[in-house]
């Protein structure tokens, strides 16, 4: 089952090397057949040596923990919530030695299209259309750049407008055009932000294409963006590094190898490129004790497994409906702009047990590896004498992250005796840190400092239990920053308005509006200088390339998920003649990635004149039509009543239709939407619910 006893630090000079690193395996089997040992042992008695020594050179650098925001609109409730809590949550996860104190932000370059949770507007809706201030993503960098001057930033297209296609559902159809689109957007974050984009992917999880790679880079060297790093292909190991392989300029352009949800592992044509190697998008596991427990896992066994130097976890913050898919998948959660709460959960303090105790630019060293009983062990330094460790016992039944299955394997408490070597032989103490995962009825330690470790003679020892995590560092930074407790959750108000009358707003969308398909901006309608001058619009008039399964009609969601008997008032205004059409929406069950096959009661009304009420936003459940009088390019006001199992609709304060019979039992968002792509207005929306 293992090795019983103590293992003689001055028997264990001689470490085997293993693939580069070091292990005390050869001598921990000759103790094992040497020490004698009791029958009675147990498991808590076992006991192991590692080295950890830099005088025979150093491992791969490492390129830092990060966070992805986007793929799409996890950060979209973020920029709705009220001072001081916005910046409270926005340290937590960026400011250095604090919180999670985050090396690197991944940010979607938003494409008008369903990228998992929302779609997040492009700064090209159309091609003569160019715009840098649409969306949070902008605001998001500039807020994180300000925390720290010197975190990384990567910009990934998930979707694409529709033009770049040229009528093709392919951003690849017209490499030129790609890639002046994707140039624009590095540009443009300098010119109008100063933001300089350090890292530049091609399509998320999608295919890529070699001519349009090449291209890429030949473009980004003309336009003085040299120092634009390219990372491919945000998929899998295969086919990007077999292609490298076989193709020596594809080889040259690409700087990165980064891979999604590698499951700690890599393949051999990824090690043979030479390349760095990067989990470039990983985690996306519910944020509690166990999700905690997959983050401290893959943060160090991606490097032990996988020579993987780089973690980006999906996603950043989960700041959107947690009904929609992957809900409540951030490092932190903040969901409830209207109520100020936010939730620092468990995955922040993993990730500053890493992060506040190194820098991009460290080097891991090459003694690294598996502990005897189970968990895992990474040395990093900073060549000048610095050193951290973080050693993590995560068990399987404690530990699985969502993707991709996580093999059974066994960890048990253990004594781990580390022996320095090299440069860092005199170290005298190590200040620690400790998270204990608790489960079941025990609460949890995060990032708890412990008296400091004394080193004697280079030999120091540990007694670790299971779901641990330990950093030891000689570096006398670390902190656990903590502000008051935010105000308590509350659900979303129950009477909402908003007339969109607002002057240079901060953002591009309207509070807690979540478009699911199609993109719904502020908007100044000079044609209408009366009550109609603000007004709420939708301007993606053409289908995009999509990465999701988008819905043929555009939609914004709402409010709380558990809503029932709602009224919904909204001024509505066609602006396409002939097959123009909006609706006003509730008890919207379905959104995300699965918007297309969304439920709930649509209140349709279209320009011929003719009106629909449907149990789904695709139209195919027609439980009632008529003939309205409505016509394009007027303002008419639409209003929808659920109580029970009983709908009616008004339209203009006059009633239109009613007893359509629903299911009591449903419940969900309400919404606002258009029949297809087109420009359509929305104006003085108001809920009650009860």
């Amino acid at each position: 089952m293992g090795l019983m006893g103590v293992v003689g630090w001055k028997r264990l000079e001689c470490p085997v090397m293993v693939g580069g690193r070091a292990v005390l395996w050869g001598w921990a089997l000759l103790c094992y057949t040497w020490c004698p040992r009791s029958s009675g042992a147990t498991a808590a008695h076992f006991s192991a040596g590692y080295v950890l020594d830099d005088s025979g050179g150093l491992g791969r650098e490492f390129d830092g923990i990060g966070a992805v925001s986007g793929g799409g609109a996890t950060s979209r409730l973020l920029v709705n919530y009220p001072e001081p809590y916005r910046s409270q949550i926005l340290d937590y996860l960026f400011m250095p030695n604090f919180g999670a104190s985050l090396h690197i932000l991944k940010v979607e370059i938003g494409g008008d299209g369903q990228s998992t949770d929302g779609t997040e507007p492009s700064h090209m809706h159309y091609e003569n259309d160019q715009n840098y201030f649409r969306g949070y993503e902008w605001w998001l960098m500039k807020e994180a750049k300000k925390r720290n001057p010197g975190i990384k930033l990567i910009g990934l297209p998930w979707a694409f407008p529709g033009w770049i296609g040229r009528g093709e559902n392919w951003p690849y159809a017209y490499p030129d055009v790609t890639v002046y689109y994707i140039i624009s957007w590095i540009l443009g974050a300098k010119k109008y932000h100063n933001l300089d984009i350090d890292y530049i992917g091609i399509w998320n999880e999608r295919s890529f294409n070699s001519t349009y790679i090449k291209l890429l880079r030949y473009t980004l060297d003309k336009q003085g963006l040299q120092r634009v790093r390219i990372i491919a292909s945000d998929n899998q190991w295969e086919p990007i590094s077999f292609s490298m392989m076989i193709d020596s300029e594809l080889h040259r352009v690409i700087d990165i190898i980064g891979a999604h949800y590698p499951g700690t592992k890599t393949v051999a044509d990824a090690l043979a490129t030479k390349k760095k190697l990067w989990a470039s998008e990983d985690y996306s596991t519910f944020n509690n004790e166990v999700g905690a427990g997959c983050w401290a896992r893959i943060l160090n066994q991606n490097y032990v497994n996988g020579n993987i130097t780089s973690t980006i976890a999906w996603n950043l913050e989960a700041s959107y409906y947690e009904d929609l898919p992957f809900g409540r998948s951030g490092l932190m959660t903040a969901q409830e702009p209207w109520s100020g709460h936010y939730v620092v959960d468990g995955p922040i303090w993993i990730t500053a047990h890493t992060t506040q105790f190194t820098q991009p630019g460290w080097h891991y060293l090459q003694m690294d590896g598996h502990l005897q009983r189970g968990g895992s062990y990474v040395a990093l330094t900073d060549g000048l004498g610095n050193l951290t460790i973080i050693i993590e016992t995560m068990t399987y039944h404690h530990s699985p992250c969502i993707r991709p299955p996580l093999s059974p394997f066994h960890v048990s408490p253990q004594k781990a005796t580390f022996y320095l070597k090299g440069s860092f032989h005199k170290v005298k103490t190590l200040k620690m840190w400790y998270t204990k995962l608790g489960f079941k009825s025990v609460n949890s330690t995060l990032f708890h400092p412990l008296p400091p470790v004394k080193v004697n003679e280079g030999v120091f020892s540990l007694n670790l239990d299971v779901d641990e995590v330990y950093t030891l560092t000689t570096l006398m930074t670390g902190q656990k920053g903590t502000y008051p407790d935010p105000p308590p959750s509350k659900p979303f108000p129950t009477n909402y308005k908003d007339d969109f009358s607002i002057y240079n707003p901060p953002f591009s969308e309207a509070p807690y509006f979540a478009d699911q398909t199609g993109v719904f901006e502020y908007f100044v309608n000079n044609s209408d200088p009366g009550d109609h001058n603000f007004t709420l619009r939708q301007v993606v008039v053409q289908r995009p390339i999509t990465w999701a399964s988008d819905a043929d009609q555009t939609i914004s969601i709402i409010g709380d998920f558990k809503w029932i008997n709602v009224t919904i008032t909204c001024d509505v205004f066609i602006e396409r003649l002939g097959n123009g059409g909006v609706f006003i929406a509730g008890r919207v069950k379905n959104g995300g990635i699965y918007v297309r096959r969304s439920k709930g009661l649509f209140f349709w009304v279209f320009a011929d004149g003719t009106y629909q009420v449907t149990g789904d936003i695709s139209g195919k459940e027609v439980l009632m039509k008529g003939v309205s009088g409505v016509r394009a390019r007027e303002w008419h006001t639409l209003t929808l009543n659920l109580r029970g199992s009983s709908a009616s609709g008004s339209l203009n304060s006059y009633p239109l239709w009613e007893n359509v019979t629903i299911s009591e039992t449903s419940h969900g968002w309400v919404a606002i939407g258009t029949r297809s792509f087109e420009f359509a207005q929305f104006d003085n929306f108001h809920v009650e619910a009860s």
